[in-house]
């Protein structure tokens, strides 16, 4: 019983520093509503080179960051995103989704569930670092947040939700709705 206490509190213990070490090395200070989006460029699911200040200024744009190509959840996501992507492009808006996963990942991913957006690889965590997005349980499984931004480029809507990867969607739409209505 000892033995097994001892177990799991150096687990814990583990998991904590862990946990530590990983949001001190996330943004100090989260990209938030009203924050310009950073300049960044990444490899898109053709191996193209992304740049996002080719879009800012142009189009208002949905970020999602996600944990991994091809699970459960992010699957819901991507076809949730997939499935409403004609309302975003009715609304000029740009889909675009990250993770940490590689080009030919993302390719795979993209073909096997007709995803029409561009997915990015963030394989060093570098553009999930500039937006300050965290690891959740204990830093064992990358965030899960969306943020929307405005034509300029300022964020006007970020949602972060693990579990309910779908609403990622209704969330991201009803924030482009309140902007319009503005």
């Amino acid at each position: 019983m000892k033995r097994k206490l001892t177990i799991i509190s150096i687990a814990v213990l583990v998991g904590l520093v862990f946990s530590f070490t990983m949001a001190k090395k996330t943004n100090s200070k989260p990209l938030g509503v009203g924050d310009k989006v950073p300049e960044f460029t990444l490899q898109d699911q053709n191996g193209d080179e992304f740049k996002i200040g080719d879009y800012l200024g142009k189009n208002a744009m949905v970020i999602y960051f996600y944990p991994k190509d091809d699970t459960p959840g992010c699957t819901k996501e991507a076809c949730s995103f997939r499935d409403s992507f004609e309302e975003f492009t009715d609304r000029n808006v740009k889909v675009i989704g990250i993770s940490a996963d590689d080009v030919e990942s993302h390719r795979d991913f993209a073909k096997k569930y007709n995803l029409p957006f561009t997915l990015l690889a963030d394989t060093n965590n570098e553009v999930r670092k500039l937006f300050g997005v965290k690891s959740n349980l204990m830093g064992l499984i990358p965030g899960r947040v969306t943020y929307v931004i405005d034509s300029s480029g300022s964020v006007i809507y970020i949602f972060e939700s693990q579990l309910k990867a779908t609403k990622h969607i209704s969330e991201a739409l009803q924030a482009l709705d309140n902007q319009a209505a503005q």
